[in-house]
């Protein structure tokens, strides 16, 4: 069961820092999403795709992996550079 490891991604919508800092470990689907006949939502009998494991850093999520044999890939996040600017360099 393959499963990636990431930084959770900063919401377009948020402001803090708040959840920045942890590492995800999630597993791949292992069979594709059906419709439902009935009621025709989707959905599929695959568990492993539920869960979601928080960690403080990616060489604890890592060990993790390691230590119960998940094939896992470390995904990095390039390093966020800030544009500083005035206002009132608009009207240069």
């Amino acid at each position: 069961m393959p499963a990636r490891i990431y930084q959770r991604p900063k919401n377009a919508m948020q402001s803090g820092q708040a959840r920045l800092g942890d590492w995800i470990l999630d597993f791949a689907p292992a069979e594709a999403r059906r419709a439902d006949p009935l009621m025709g939502w989707t959905g599929s009998g695959d568990m492993q795709s539920q869960v979601q494991l928080r960690f403080g850093s990616a060489d604890e999520a890592r060990a993790y992996a390691d230590k119960y044999g998940i094939e896992a890939e470390v995904h990095t996040v390039p390093p966020r550079r800030l544009k500083l600017q005035a206002y009132a360099d608009n009207f240069r």
